[in-house]
């Protein structure tokens, strides 16, 4: 007898029942429709890359967690690790094609091989933004704006936004003799949520050389009482009024007129660990449950494009981890379960009715509803068994009378109550009115 293969998939990696999916895709679904509303529009790109595409400009890092392999042809080829570095690989290749200011969005899987934990997993969904071809405080501002606004769009309201500049912190590094250093200065500070100060200031100490330095850098990423005193307290440490400052005054100028500068705070902890951000960078966090990370990063990268063309192309985005975002929302006990997209279930009463229930079928969704015909005649607890796990809200039962007399009964399933004598504009009209 041949051995069966256990079922199982890798570590880091998941499948998803219905009720899962259907979430995900009710998420992404209205994310598009937000991205749609300010302009943007979508765009793909292949899983594999050639290697040298994703990690020409990269960390050792970076380097580890990609799922890298060669290929039938010999060839050196990696899975994308967002979708940040591909569009800037797909911005060169077809920037002929396009035009600028270019916005667009793109929803899909990526791969990193790191370790998994809650919220965190090898493969998982970005939900990414861009605009490409403007160096602007307004677009700076928009992808801001535009954070918001997709999440509102999902249901999620209460967030704080985490803002600063990689350009000011450049200035500041240079004039404390650590610009040669940044890269790895920029990596330490990124994880002092995770690991405390005493932890960040110990391995500053170690990459700078000098505890005062060290020091120095702990005194500069500490947020002051607001958004704009803290950016004077930085502006002064850096050296001055520059266009790194300007710019965050502008955009923070565009938010207070917007009506939603209490969303945001200037953060200058907050630096992204990728060395592909040059201005502007960002972090949202769930003010009810701000353990479970970053929600939705990103930031300004004017250089990025430049690796694969001539040609400079400024740019700026930010991604929603909608697996890290999901997995908050259910601990929160904030997300809706659904079994399926169905209104109504027309169950089976008798065989013999099977052309008449699939015609009913036909009639209600020319009225806009969602329907099945159970395809079998079981015992009717086992149809309500099915129709439960699968959340259906309405059902149908109809016999050879009703049949007979051109009507049915419509039945509330969570809350029993029946409605006889049913047309399908009658029960239309109710379905559609809950």
């Amino acid at each position: 007898m041949e051995t069966l293969i256990q079922p199982k998939v890798l570590k880091g990696f998941r499948d998803f029942l219905p009720n899962q999916e259907i979430l995900r895709s009710d998420l992404i679904e209205k994310l598009t429709h937000t991205y749609r509303s300010y302009g943007f529009v979508p765009i793909d790109t292949p899983v594999l890359e050639y290697t040298e595409i994703l990690l020409r400009k990269s960390n050792g890092e970076t380097e580890k967690q990609v799922f890298r392999f060669e290929d039938n042809g010999g060839r050196d080829v990696a899975m994308r690790f967002d979708l940040t570095v591909p569009f800037a690989r797909f911005t060169a290749e077809h920037k002929d094609e396009l035009y600028f200011p270019f916005k667009r969005y793109h929803c899909a899987k990526v791969w990193r091989g790191e370790k998994p934990q809650a919220g965190r997993y090898r493969e998982f969904v970005q939900c990414d933004f861009d605009i490409v071809g403007s160096d602007s405080a307004s677009s700076d501002f928009e992808i801001l704006s535009l954070m918001k606004a997709a999440l509102k769009g999902i249901g999620v309201d209460k967030v704080t936004i985490h803002v600063n500049h990689r350009g000011i912190f450049n200035r500041f590094l240079a004039k404390i003799g650590c610009a040669e250093k940044s890269e790895d200065v920029l990596r330490i500070v990124d994880k002092l949520a995770k690991v405390g100060a005493e932890e960040v200031k110990t391995e500053l100490t170690e990459v700078t050389g000098s505890e005062a330095s060290a020091s120095q850098i702990l005194e500069y990423i500490v947020p002051q009482k607001d958004f704009d005193s803290t950016l004077a307290h930085i502006e002064s440490l850096a050296g001055g009024v520059a266009e790194d400052t300007s710019r965050m005054r502008d955009i923070r100028a565009m938010m207070c007129a917007a009506g939603i500068d209490d969303s945001y705070v200037l953060d200058p902890s907050i630096t992204r660990g990728l060395d592909y951000y040059t201005g502007v960078v960002y972090e949202t966090f769930l003010d009810e449950l701000p353990s479970i990370g970053s929600v939705c990063s990103g930031g300004r990268y004017d250089n990025l494009a430049g690796l694969y063309m001539k040609d400079k192309v400024p740019g700026v985005g930010a991604s929603i981890g909608l697996d890290r975002l999901i997995a908050g929302l259910e601990q929160l006990g904030v997300t809706e379960q659904k079994g399926s997209y169905l209104d109504v279930e027309i169950f089976n009463l008798d065989d013999s009715l099977a052309i008449e229930y699939q015609k009913l079928a036909a009639q209600l969704r020319e009225e806009k509803i969602a329907v099945e015909v159970f395809p079998d005649a079981k015992k009717i607890n086992q149809q309500y068994a099915v129709t439960e796990k699968k959340n259906v809200p309405w059902g149908i039962l109809m016999t050879k009378e009703e049949c007979s007399a051109g009507t049915f009964t419509l039945k509330n399933l969570k809350t029993r109550e029946q409605f006889a004598n049913c047309s399908v504009k009658d029960a239309a009209t109710k379905i559609l009115s809950k």
